[in-house]
């Protein structure tokens, strides 16, 4: 019998919390100081939470389909005044070893693509309800870095900007924006993050090589943005390699094949260099 997921459950409910406040302190009220204003994080914590939600289902249902066992989500509350997100993210734990490459791709690549596709329409609804302003610049504000995917919405959206204006966003956009972001984490091909099952699906131990080479770059982007400093050195920790599976079939059909390609296309959208700056 089933233990009810008291836990996952819990820190579902404190990560909406977490999130609804963020969104608040988002739209300049102080939730601790205005409870009753707090409702003003509601757009951005249900966008939030529906991205992370989708992303993490997938993974689940695809272990489901594979009879992989895995928990049902772990979300990472955060309170607001110590970062800025409200979260950091979500997890599934697997308690079985994945045996299979089509498994690897199916489980790998359903958060990512189930998240992105969430994510781009909450940006592209997001940006239709965000502003246009002079960007004033001294360095006081935050400038969140734009991903070639995020990029075309915009100019889809909003057309090309005026020299010296920018894009004020909606708390839509700014959780779609989120979102992106998580997802490019989350494909890094690294180790037994989703991007690392899929590379290793693909051609099997090179992909030590391969994330090795991406720790490189990590750290060699530090230099322009400290937070891939530390990125790099957690990967470093949790290791680049991936292990290896309990059979590995001699060819991946065309869908798995088409799902490791989409899934590494949108690593490459949704990456960015430099995610924030202060203008």
């Amino acid at each position: 019998m089933r233990r009810l997921p008291w836990l996952n459950a819990l820190l579902f409910l404190l990560t909406c919390l977490t999130t609804l406040m963020a969104g608040a302190m988002h739209r300049g009220v102080d939730p601790l100081a205005d409870p009753g204003w707090i409702a003003e994080g509601l757009p951005y914590s249900a966008t939030l939470m529906t991205i992370l939600l989708v992303h993490e289902l997938g993974h689940y249902f695809a272990s489901r389909a594979h009879r992989v066992d895995a928990t049902l989500p772990y979300f990472i509350p955060v309170p607001p005044h110590l970062f800025f997100f409200g979260t950091m993210g979500a997890l599934i734990k697997m308690k079985s070893p994945i045996m299979t490459r089509k498994a690897l791709v199916d489980i790998g690549a359903m958060g990512p693509i189930a998240g992105f596709v969430i994510a781009l329409i909450a940006s592209a609804a997001g940006l239709a309800l965000s502003d246009v302003a002079a960007m004033e610049g001294g360095g006081q504000s935050l400038v969140f870095g734009e991903s070639m995917a995020f990029s075309f919405l915009s100019w889809l959206v909003l057309g090309p900007l005026p020299e010296g204006m920018g894009v004020v966003l909606h708390p839509v956009a700014f959780a779609g924006w989120i979102g992106m972001f998580v997802t490019m984490l989350n494909l890094l091909p690294v180790g037994q993050l989703d991007g690392g099952h899929i590379v290793y699906a693909i051609i099997g131990k090179v992909q030590e090589k391969v994330g090795a080479l991406m720790v490189g770059v990590l750290a060699a982007l530090g230099f322009y943005w400290g937070g891939w400093f530390i990125w790099a050195v957690l990967l470093l920790v949790l290791g680049v390699r991936h292990p290896p599976v309990y059979y590995w079939e001699p060819r991946l059909d065309r869908r798995r094949k088409f799902m490791a390609l989409l899934s590494m296309l949108i690593f490459i959208l949704t990456f960015m260099p430099v995610p924030v700056t202060f203008g």
